[in-house]
């Protein structure tokens, strides 16, 4: 279905005028070994053989909970390869590693490279280069002209794990003309709940294309490597109380370390294992913890944990899973401060009890199942954080017996990656 012009058009002049400020933010988020041209559309590199899915992920978190998605399409259709796209730095070193992980087959069917940016002549070249056979689209990256290059070229477009939060819902309805014109491109949308699914809809996509499947953060991989690699740091750092603290933001760390001051004087030989979630705030985050005199180990300096070490910064990326199974509780961070949480199963589906901060929007519909069967306890103050450690690192049995409740929830909201694969065959078969 064709799109309406004018809202498009309003919004590519718009992306002009701000192009200064646009090319400034890329600028910053470039990796060294990735031409910037990228962005326009150009220099691609090397593709993967013909026929391409294309696959779009926005950042370090999508290109973890698409990891199921992406496993499942290289196992099904072997004869097709993919082209996995992010927008940050981070997401791209993120795709680095798990291609990196994969077998030398499956090294070739993969590749990468930056999203270009909206603007009408870079959408309409990297389309017309990579020729996919089915673009894909993580969560809420609706790209209004890329999805029209999409349309002009007769390349389908699935949208999965759609999900629009309330708060995301109110900023595009003041731009309901736009989100329409480009949700008239979306040939197949998969909605993580009944409430997304009518999110979407009333932003102008069509009744028959949507979709409810459940989302694909239940589907977890298999956790059992990142256990034994945490429960080998455990021996490393000796019998003491660890909790870990993952995916902080700016203004959430003093927080969490006025919680860790009252905790060590319930447990004085607790250590915290800070992991913030944006690497170029390592170096801030170091700095703030010298500033308040605390006992220090950094991972990405291999720092050993003495029993002096009060906090052991874990610097690095794409250990999460790894940290989170070396504690004894697991924080998610992004919620004492406003930025809406972040992903509360990664340490549930690791058994571990969970804790996390008010701000929950982005990830309400997962946390829902964990806040129901008791296995995540939202606590509003640094001294409430305080009082729930305590409460369960005092009672192990308690605090393990939560853990597993968690991980149960995880198994039984199983299913949406198979629900996603089959809607997706139409196109791939």
């Amino acid at each position: 279905m064709a799109s309406p012009t004018w809202p498009r058009l309003v919004y590519s002049a718009a992306l002009y005028v701000l192009s200064p400020l646009i090319l400034w933010r890329i600028w910053r988020e470039q990796v060294l070994t990735y031409p910037r041209l990228q962005r326009f559309g150009m220099h691609l590199g090397a593709l993967p053989p013909a026929p391409r899915i294309w696959l779009h992920c926005a950042s370090v978190g999508e290109v973890r909970a698409a990891r199921p998605l992406i496993e499942g399409l290289l196992a099904r259709y072997p004869h097709h390869s993919l082209l996995l796209t992010t927008m940050t730095a981070t997401g791209a070193q993120q795709v680095q590693a798990f291609i990196g992980e994969q077998a030398a087959p499956d090294q070739v069917r993969l590749a990468h490279c930056f999203l270009p940016l909206d603007f009408p002549g870079a959408a309409k070249r990297f389309i017309a280069r990579v020729q996919p056979t089915l673009t894909i689209l993580f969560e809420t990256e609706l790209w209004p002209n890329l999805l029209h290059a999409c349309h002009q070229q007769a390349v389908p477009v699935a949208v999965v794990n759609g999900r629009l939060s309330p708060r995301a819902f109110a900023r595009y309805q003041r731009l309901r003309p736009l989100m329409a014109s480009a949700l008239a491109n979306v040939t197949w949308l998969a909605a993580k709940s009944v409430a997304d699914a009518e999110r979407f809809q009333a932003l102008g996509c069509r009744a028959e294309v949507t979709h409810v499947v459940g989302s694909l953060k239940f589907e977890m991989p298999c956790q059992e490597r990142s256990l034994e690699e945490g429960e080998y740091l455990l021996q490393e750092w000796g019998a003491r109380p660890v909790w870990v603290a993952g995916s902080t933001r700016e203004g959430e760390e003093a927080l969490l370390l006025e919680a860790h001051r009252q905790l060590l004087k319930r447990f004085p030989e607790a250590l915290l294992v800070l992991v913030p979630r944006h690497p170029q705030r390592f170096d801030d985050v170091a700095s703030l913890c010298a500033q308040d005199d605390w006992t220090i180990s950094r991972r990405s300096q291999q720092q050993a944990v003495t029993p002096q070490t009060q906090i052991y910064l874990g610097d690095t990326l794409g250990e999460l899973a790894m940290l989170y199974a070396a504690g004894r509780v697991a924080y998610v961070g992004g919620s004492l401060v406003p930025f809406g949480g972040h992903n509360v199963l990664e340490p549930a589906a690791l058994g571990k009890p969970v804790l996390c901060g008010p701000s929950l929007e982005n990830f309400s519909d997962v946390a829902e199942p964990l806040l129901a069967a008791g296995a995540l306890s939202v606590v509003e103050t640094p001294d409430a954080l305080a009082d729930a450690l305590v409460e369960l690192l005092a009672n192990p049995q308690n605090a393990q017996h939560i853990g597993h409740t968690g991980r149960d929830v995880v198994e039984t909201h199983r299913g949406a990656l198979a629900r996603t694969l089959d809607g997706l065959s139409q196109w791939l078969t």
